[in-house]
């Protein structure tokens, strides 16, 4: 009988997917983690029509107006849920055929500019204006990190994420980026197989 020899290539190969999984594992583990502190707001306009996609930034900035100060001393997930579900009927009633959504939502990798978000699923406030066909808008409505729509930024909203969530997202932990592209790899990986 013939012993099989591995080849240098061939074993580099096996330690390099080795790396890539146990990588893969540890990132979508953080990314679940922190995933589980937040509730996304996901805006989707008609149409990309230019008064559509006006309306989309108008009804995002009302659904603001509404839930900052609503989730303003909020200092759980569950707690921002309740409050969110409590304003659906007004949230709703912001214009014709609004709809408003709660739950598990896939999103890409997301800069923000001051942070950045890794792809994976999270919860998410999904307002849908008419059918939901055109350009959307994203953000993190708790904590309140919408920051870019608020007139007054909240500068303490990553003290509610553990610190280690805090540093994943943003720009003063180091190799971020790395930690994302390993995610997003493990996540078009692991799609292949669903």
């Amino acid at each position: 009988m013939q012993k099989t020899k591995l080849k240098h290539w061939e074993l580099a190969g096996l330690i390099a997917l080795c790396v890539l999984f146990a990588a893969g594992a540890w990132a979508s583990d953080a990314q679940k983690e922190l995933a589980s502190d937040l509730v996304r707001l996901h805006v989707i306009a008609r149409s990309d029509a230019d008064a559509d996609q006006a309306e989309k930034l108008a009804v995002r900035d009302e659904v603001l107006a509404i839930l900052s100060p609503a989730l303003a001393g909020c200092e759980s997930r569950e707690e921002a849920v309740n409050i969110i579900l409590s304003h659906q009927t007004d949230i709703e009633a912001l214009g014709d055929d609004i709809t408003m959504e709660l739950g598990p939502e896939h999103y890409p990798t997301r800069d923000y500019g001051s942070f950045s978000l890794p792809a994976g699923e999270y919860l998410s406030l999904r307002i849908i204006l008419g059918a939901g066909e055109g350009r959307n808008w994203w953000c993190v409505v708790f904590p309140p990190l919408c920051t870019e729509a608020l007139a007054e930024p909240v500068t303490d909203a990553f003290a509610l994420l553990p610190e280690d969530a805090a540093g994943l997202i943003t720009r003063d932990g180091p190799g971020y980026l790395i930690r994302f592209r390993v995610l997003e790899w493990w996540d078009a990986l692991a799609g292949l197989f669903h």
